[in-house]
């Protein structure tokens, strides 16, 4: 039997040379947080993220337990191609997401397993039943079927009570930092970004995102719109980040922006 790392909030169950259990290294979100920054601070993906957990959004709630990726604890006769092909995924994945230069791998090391396309398969022969079982319903069945889809309908709209209120824009975001050549790192407004490296700020267009407005942004979380930009015209947004690794991570985004106030 097949021993795996207990770092997480729950437990998947797999067939591997036995029953093996595999856990998952999970985060609570706290106040300020977003994707861009969990994904940051865990050198995974905003994509990945909301893959893992399945979000249809972006925006994240306090207290919310986020997925950020399965742990394996190695065991004697072990290889990196067998745990790859158990979990679907290359021994360069492998090598990759932990850091590691050789094939070489021992026991009791725990390796980090961020994304499993034998997840994705078993989910897609689920829903494939699923589609035969609901074929031979029958007319009460599908009736109970559609209050509680029904139900979850006014759950979900619950949870869409707690974001952010205010006027919502769909605009298109890149990502800016103080710290380059010739910048003085000094907002529009005054202020001082190499002072506050960590400061979320973002730089809009005043004709449609009013300077001093209160800012919630998809993906970067709460900000305040303090600097302009020459490029920044129309719905049009850059967001302040620390370093310019963090700036080629974000790229081009379609975010949304709620103006809180």
């Amino acid at each position: 039997m097949k021993k795996l790392g207990v770092s997480a909030a729950f437990v998947l169950l797999f067939m591997y040379a036995g029953v093996t259990s595999v856990s998952a290294e999970s985060y609570q979100v706290q106040k300020g947080d977003s994707l861009w920054k969990i994904a940051d601070e865990y050198d995974t993906t905003v994509d990945d993220l909301i893959n893992i957990n399945e979000l249809k959004t972006t925006v994240i709630q306090p207290k919310q337990e986020l997925t950020i990726y399965e742990t394996y604890i190695v065991e004697k006769g072990d290889t990196l191609s067998g745990i790859g092909k158990h979990f679907d995924v290359t021994v360069d994945d492998l090598k990759d997401w932990n850091e590691l230069e050789t094939d070489i791998i021992q026991i009791d090391q725990e390796l980090k397993i961020k994304e499993s396309k034998a997840d994705e398969s078993q989910e897609n022969q689920s829903k494939s039943t699923e589609k035969k079982a609901a074929k031979s319903e029958t007319p009460k069945a599908k009736e109970a079927k559609a209050e509680k889809k029904q139900g979850k309908s006014a759950e979900a709209a619950s949870e869409d009570e707690q974001a952010p209120k205010g006027k919502t824009l769909e605009v298109t975001a890149t990502a800016y930092t103080a710290k380059c050549p010739g910048c003085s790192g000094v907002t529009s407004t005054g202020v001082d970004l190499n002072e506050n490296p960590d400061a979320k700020v973002i730089a809009v267009d005043p004709s449609v995102i009013p300077l001093g407005s209160k800012v919630y942004v998809e993906g970067y979380g709460y900000a305040t719109a303090a600097d302009t930009g020459g490029a920044i015209n129309g719905k049009k947004i850059d967001v302040h980040v620390a370093t310019k690794d963090v700036a080629k991570k974000w790229g081009v985004q379609t975010v949304k922006v709620t103006i809180v106030e």
